[in-house]
């Protein structure tokens, strides 16, 4: 029996890459929907082995864009998560990183035109609601790859991708700091392990993040990315320790969730302002989520949370209202510019940013005729 095709685009953004859509072109009901995109990523296998999943969460991601009525908005993007190994396909949070490919995407299918040499569209996330600006080179009313532009956790340069968020705060939480303050102590209990204390920041200005000191679970915070995932006491307790302080977040259960994410902090090594380790939850980061960036580097701005017991803001790092916060993680560092603020100068307000994309294949992605036929369910 015939599969249905799908136009589709291969696409590296920042340090992820996906599969991208038009949302036009897949069915509009969810759960449909949700069906054709695990059958199109080959999910749930670990091994992804029956779709185009690279069997990695950076490598298990869809972005379905659409042209905007709304206004002041050029384009829409809805993020899609999905895991190797199970079913699941979480909208809920954004992903900084596979924004950065979707005015290419947008420009490469024709949905927008070019402006000249430099071009610039608004986005909305449809996740959050989350806007931002994105400027690209367009010469010659083509999108520009090639450059020199360098982003730890991709080898070799590229074209830079210029991303503004314009109002990040409380994107899925209810606020910025969504206990109320910008330091908690929790006590976390669980079989397995004995129960242990430690000092959080909760916070989300772009993506839920609990920050904590990674000596305050017994490791450095130098760790390589493989042996933290190999620690499995360490991610037990850190599993543990998110779906404890989930609940005082007002997120609930996040048992099949993919936030918060859990950032592990220490004192820089390499000249920024703090080092990172970060699970998505339940892998290490080979670098650092785009939106993830952000939040540690508010973090780091905002007086009284737990960055400000091991980060450093080198000399200089501050001018003319804007902060540039050097978030050290496995691969590099990722630099994160905070400009203005609101009355209380504790909330950015807006972050920007640099990142690359390339776009790596064109044609159809091919979906099993069972899964779905092509016509649009009612």
């Amino acid at each position: 029996m015939r599969q249905t095709a799908i136009p589709a685009m291969w696409m590296r953004g920042g340090t992820s890459k996906g599969l991208f859509l038009r949302a036009e072109d897949v069915p509009q009901q969810q759960s449909l929907r949700d069906r054709v995109l695990l059958a199109a990523m080959g999910s749930p296998d670990v091994r992804q082995i029956d779709g185009l999943g690279g069997a990695h969460p950076l490598t298990s991601k869809v972005g379905l864009v659409s042209r905007s009525s709304r206004e002041g908005m050029d384009l829409e993007f809805l993020f899609a998560q999905l895991q190797p190994s199970q079913d699941t396909v979480d909208t809920t949070p954004n992903c900084g990183n596979m924004l950065a490919a979707v005015v290419p995407f947008a420009l490469e299918s024709g949905m927008v035109q070019p402006q000249g040499e430099r071009s610039t569209f608004r986005v909305l996330t449809l996740n959050t609601g989350m806007a931002a600006d994105i400027t690209l080179a367009t010469p010659e009313g083509l999108v520009e790859y090639e450059g020199s532009t360098h982003i730890d956790g991709v080898p070799g340069g590229a074209a830079p991708i210029e991303i503004a968020f314009l109002d990040t705060a409380g994107s899925v939480c209810a606020s910025l700091l969504p206990t109320g303050q910008p330091r908690d102590t929790v006590t976390v209990t669980g079989e397995g392990f004995a129960p242990f204390s430690l000092e959080v920041t909760c916070i989300d200005n772009g993506m839920p993040l609990v920050i904590f000191k990674a000596a305050d679970l017994g490791v450095t915070g130098q760790e390589s990315v493989a042996a933290l995932n190999a620690d499995t006491g360490l991610k037990q307790r850190i599993e543990a320790l998110r779906l404890h302080v989930a609940k005082t977040m007002g997120l609930g259960d996040v048992s099949t969730r993919n936030y918060p994410k859990m950032t592990l902090i220490a004192a820089p090594q390499r000249g920024g302002s703090i080092a990172t380790r970060s699970f998505i939850p339940h892998v290490c980061h080979e670098a650092i989520g785009v939106l993830a960036a952000v939040t540690v580097a508010t973090a780091v701005k905002l007086p009284g949370t737990v960055c400000a017991d091991v980060a450093q803001l080198p000399p200089g790092q501050e001018a003319e209202g804007r902060t540039t916060v050097s978030v050290e993680h496995p691969s590099g560092e990722f630099s994160v510019t905070l400009q203005g603020a609101a009355a209380d100068s504790a909330v950015p307000g807006s972050a920007a940013l640099l990142r690359t994309a390339r776009l790596l294949m064109r044609g159809e992605v091919m979906v099993p005729h069972a899964v779905w036929s092509g016509q649009q369910a009612a």
